[in-house]
């Protein structure tokens, strides 16, 4: 791959990076946030919720924060797996940037839309090429997307969805519609990029009917999107190929994260005083997960809120709701933002040195 080819990919990454993108996300995401939180608050207020903050256990806080370490490890690590066969002389310390920064930007954009080019960009900026840093994502992405339809199918089966109201099915649907569809798109191709290729240049040739001042940028975006298809299939079959035990590890690792995560919100719940069942605690915060992951707001703020609020409210006192609502939202999701928004700021700092 020439010079000519990988600069302006590693272009593509920087622009997520644009101050406006993300003071703008931030901004949504926090008021959202706030809003929907102080919202749980005021309904579920019963006088109490502040005497009960007097009574958290700050030794489960504490292994919370362990738990947290460990899902920025496991973060990192299954990424890492891949760059130290492919880019041998990159540290675990980049990948972990490139995790958290990663997690920021998923934060600060509807739908993670913006996560993985912020992944990318940490990789190519310390020496990873880019088609080996986007391979890397994919493959990582395949392994969430057979991951999440999965766990989203344990969970109905072992939860209680009978008092949850008609919101939870519609949004159960919408994310196994979302999931189903990418995974779909990630396998055929995968297995078979030329009928990909050859869809989107049917879709390119019917819009240019009906945009025919546009027809020579459909015409282009079709055949860069057929190339880049079969040069990101030929890269992740060679990774695959000559590495067939990574993607099985892939696997396991992404397991292990996630369990870790909703194991995280039966312990909140231990340091709140309330002891709840623990294959109950995981079934619904799969459930929530699995319909936020495409949510349309920054994070899935406002979604995430609301749902923990209407199936924890099944099993955590009114009084505690709000409180844990903002203690799962926190070791999720703030406090690796924080770590990934330090690290995004620092990569911005340095590009504004360079070019000045």
């Amino acid at each position: 791959m020439t010079e000519n080819n990988v600069q302006p990919e590693k272009q593509e990454a920087k622009n997520v990076f644009n101050k406006k993108v993300i003071i703008k996300g931030s901004l949504w995401f926090a008021l959202i946030t706030v809003a929907t939180i102080a919202a749980v608050f005021f309904y579920n207020n019963t006088g109490d919720t502040v005497k009960a903050l007097q009574h958290i256990s700050y030794k489960y806080i504490a292994i919370c924060f362990v738990m947290l370490f460990i899902d920025l490890m496991l973060g990192s690590w299954r990424n890492h797996i891949y760059v130290q066969k492919l880019a041998p002389g990159v540290s675990h310390w980049v990948s972990f940037r490139a995790n958290v920064a990663n997690m920021f930007m998923g934060a600060v954009t509807p739908a993670h839309g913006g996560a993985g080019p912020a992944q990318i960009f940490v990789y190519t900026s310390n020496g990873v090429k880019f088609v080996d840093a986007f391979a890397i994502s994919l493959i990582n992405m395949g392994a969430t997307l057979i991951f999440m339809p999965l766990a989203g199918f344990v969970a109905i089966m072992l939860m209680d969805t009978t008092e949850v109201g008609s919101m939870v099915p519609a949004m159960l649907r919408y994310g196994f519609s979302f999931f189903l569809l990418f995974l779909l798109a990630f396998l055929l191709a995968f297995w078979k990029p030329l009928w990909v290729g050859m869809a989107i240049k049917k879709m390119a040739a019917g819009l240019s009917k009906i945009f025919p001042k546009r027809k020579e940028k459909l015409a282009k975006w079709a055949d860069n999107s057929f190339q880049s298809i079969s040069k990101y299939q030929q890269t992740c079959s060679v990774i695959i190929r000559q590495h067939p035990f990574l993607f099985p590890l892939s696997l396991v690792i992404t397991t292990a994260l996630y369990m870790n995560k909703y194991c995280m919100q039966w312990v909140i719940l231990m340091g709140l005083g309330v002891h709840a069942d623990l294959v109950q605690v995981i079934s619904i915060q799969i459930l929530i997960q699995f319909m936020i992951y495409f949510a349309p707001t920054p994070g899935g703020s406002g979604f995430a809120e609301g749902f923990i609020s209407t199936l924890f409210g099944k099993i955590v006192p009114a009084s505690l709701i709000s409180i844990f609502t903002l203690l799962q939202r926190s070791f999720l999701l703030f406090f690796p933002a924080m770590v990934g928004a330090y690290v995004v700021i620092t990569l911005l700092r340095r590009q504004t040195i360079k070019h000045s």
